[in-house]
């Protein structure tokens, strides 16, 4: 039955978890892709006949009419299906780029196609390019935050720093106010 194969790739991506990826299924891909070649050249050859035998699309509907249609509604369900698996596995990806840094973890590396892969990786540096020309890590909390400055207590010994916009002194058991993104690499460190 025409539209099948495409209805069974997005199929298996709603059943995979919420922003989660499943392995991308390349031969079901390449599958449909197929079956749309195929719906085309039917189509060409049903429309070459009805050019040929000179019959009017508007007021002569015979059996190559309808052929055409059907090759051309499963062309166009089949080209739908093949965007919405693209598309939300490329929403999924995108989401990676603000959690994920540049490098993608192997096991999620591994369900990726090539162009995924290159997508994700033009999608990361693209964010770092624009968060370094305005200075502000985005990724830092996706609520934004009444102050950008936060009480800090420091929790071992670094002594003097150069931070973004002062220099600071991160003696044992000082409690500072430091901008936000400053503190963040500290605090992941457990320094702060």
């Amino acid at each position: 039955m025409y539209g099948r194969k495409a209805c069974q790739l997005v199929k298996e991506f709603v059943s995979s978890d919420s922003g989660q990826l499943i392995v991308f299924n390349n031969d079901l891909f390449a599958q449909v892709i197929e079956e749309c070649d195929g719906h085309l050249l039917q189509l060409q050859a049903l429309l070459r006949k009805m050019q040929v035998e000179g019959s009017d699309n508007q007021t002569t509907k015979n059996a190559d009419h309808f052929g055409a249609l059907v090759h051309h509604l499963s062309l166009v369900r089949n080209k739908r299906c093949l965007m919405a698996y693209v598309h939300n596995r490329a929403e999924v990806i995108q989401n990676l780029g603000w959690t994920i840094e540049r490098v993608l973890p192997e096991e999620i590396e591994e369900k990726l196609s090539s162009s995924e892969k290159e997508y994700f990786k033009n999608h990361s540096a693209t964010l770092q390019s624009y968060m370094s020309d305005l200075d502000l890590d985005l990724a830092v909390d996706m609520v934004p935050p009444k102050d950008p400055y936060i009480k800090v207590r420091v929790l071992e010994e670094i002594g003097n720093v150069v931070l973004s916009d002062q220099l600071a002194n991160l003696a044992l058991h000082a409690i500072l106010f430091l901008r936000r993104t400053d503190a963040e690499q500290y605090i992941s460190q457990v320094f702060l």
